[in-house]
């Protein structure tokens, strides 16, 4: 009599559906915390790497480094301050500096912040025109992808800013800003911002009481590019009387991130620990259906199953558990993700969405699915020494 092993565990498994619930949802819980942590972590990492690319440092006003990193290169914090346009253009000359790209800001239109630059600072991150042109006079604006979607601004939308990075109350409805074209999605801070001429952004302050002489002229920060590997060490000494300094943003986000690594080593340990009682409970589980199901089990060699097949029925009780927990925690983690990136969204302005598969996380499976197979084979070992007569006589 051939014996359908599989048909067969499924049905044991379905037996006791407490202990499976346990089972899988211990299993389910330490997978997908896990993986949460490794689409998090790669999310974070991509979102530092694809901003910061060749940017060697950033000139800014005194105060936190991290700060400055933060708050000019990602658009998520606040800026130290602000320096004179005269005093960063001299930077900019440095024969050690080969690129310098000057931004400033301190408006917004609905959250969004509208940022000063330059033509440079879109090639630098690879931004095109989908619809319209660039900016070229003031007042001026160009839109990236996640501001027109969020806001339904178009080619030809007039509209007002607001003083402040979020605040919408101080609007400036004397100054009128209109769009004159919008930017494709490039995955970068682009998608995020207003983009305008520097003189905009000192324009619309003017019958404010901020209008300064020329000269005085004031702007938040200028990303430098490098020309000589010498320049992070003498930038900072050229500029050491001014108001200004410099920070290098690799080394800024690696404290960052290594800040982050801390909680996020302990958040693992403890997923992992939570897998390791899932695969406990497997054990359980299968080695409580071993004991109950004895005298079954030594029908079944009657009938003609053999030892290895009572071995192999008793692993594919433990795959399924192991396979279904994982695959549910997969699923878990794309909806952790999910609500996670929607708060990223809504606090950071940046997209979360990529929720495919990494391999990490097939490796992740195999290995959960492995060891709920050990975990399995253990009792295994125990229905293959299954004395048959004596099982059946005692049965009786």
């Amino acid at each position: 009599m051939k014996l359908n092993w599989l048909y067969i565990a499924w049905r044991n498994v379905g037996l006791k559906k407490l202990q499976t619930a346990l089972s899988l949802v211990l299993l389910a819980f330490g997978v997908g915390l896990v993986s949460l942590l490794m689409l998090s972590e790669k999310q974070l990492s991509d979102t530092f790497d694809r901003n910061i690319e060749d940017i060697d440092l950033v000139l800014g006003a005194k105060g936190s480094p991290l700060q400055l990193i933060l708050a000019n290169v990602y658009h998520v914090d606040a800026p130290t301050g602000n320096i004179r346009l005269a005093d960063a253009e001299k930077v900019i000359r440095h024969p050690y500096i080969a690129e310098g790209i000057p931004l400033a800001y301190g408006d917004n239109y609905r959250g969004y912040r509208i940022v000063g630059s330059t033509d440079a600072y879109t090639a630098h991150y690879g931004g095109e025109v989908a619809e319209g042109r660039t900016f070229e006079a003031s007042f001026e604006v160009v839109v990236g992808a996640k501001v027109a979607e969020a806001t339904g601004l178009k080619v030809g939308d007039e509209f007002f800013s607001a003083h402040g990075l979020q605040d919408e109350t101080d609007v400036h409805t004397d100054k009128v800003f209109r769009v004159v074209g919008r930017l494709e999605p490039s995955g970068t801070v682009l998608d995020q911002l207003l983009l305008c001429t520097i003189s905009t952004i000192w324009e619309v302050h003017e019958g404010h009481g901020e209008a300064v002489a020329p000269e005085d002229r004031e702007i938040t920060a200028v990303l430098l590019k490098k020309r000589n590997p010498l320049a992070v060490l003498t930038i900072p000494n050229t500029i050491r009387e001014t108001n200004m300094q410099v920070a290098l943003p690799s080394i800024e986000i690696n404290r960052l991130t290594q800040n982050f690594g801390i909680g996020m080593n302990t958040l693992r340990a403890i997923a992992l620990l939570i897998m390791l009682i899932s695969f406990a409970s497997i054990f359980i589980s299968v080695y409580d259906n071993l004991l109950a199901r004895r005298y079954e089990l030594a029908l079944m060699r009657t009938m003609g199953g053999s030892r290895g097949g009572l071995f192999l029925l008793l692993l594919l009780e433990g795959g399924l558990l192991s396979t279904g927990g994982s695959l549910l925690g997969l699923v878990l983690s794309r909806l952790g993700l999910v609500a996670l990136a929607q708060l990223v969204e809504d606090k950071f302005r940046y997209d979360w969405s990529n929720i495919g598969v990494m391999p990490e996380e097939l490796i992740l499976v195999g290995l959960a699915i492995f060891v709920g197979l050990i975990a399995a084979a253990i009792p295994g070992i125990s229905a293959v020494r299954i004395d048959t007569s004596r099982t059946l006589s005692e049965a009786q």
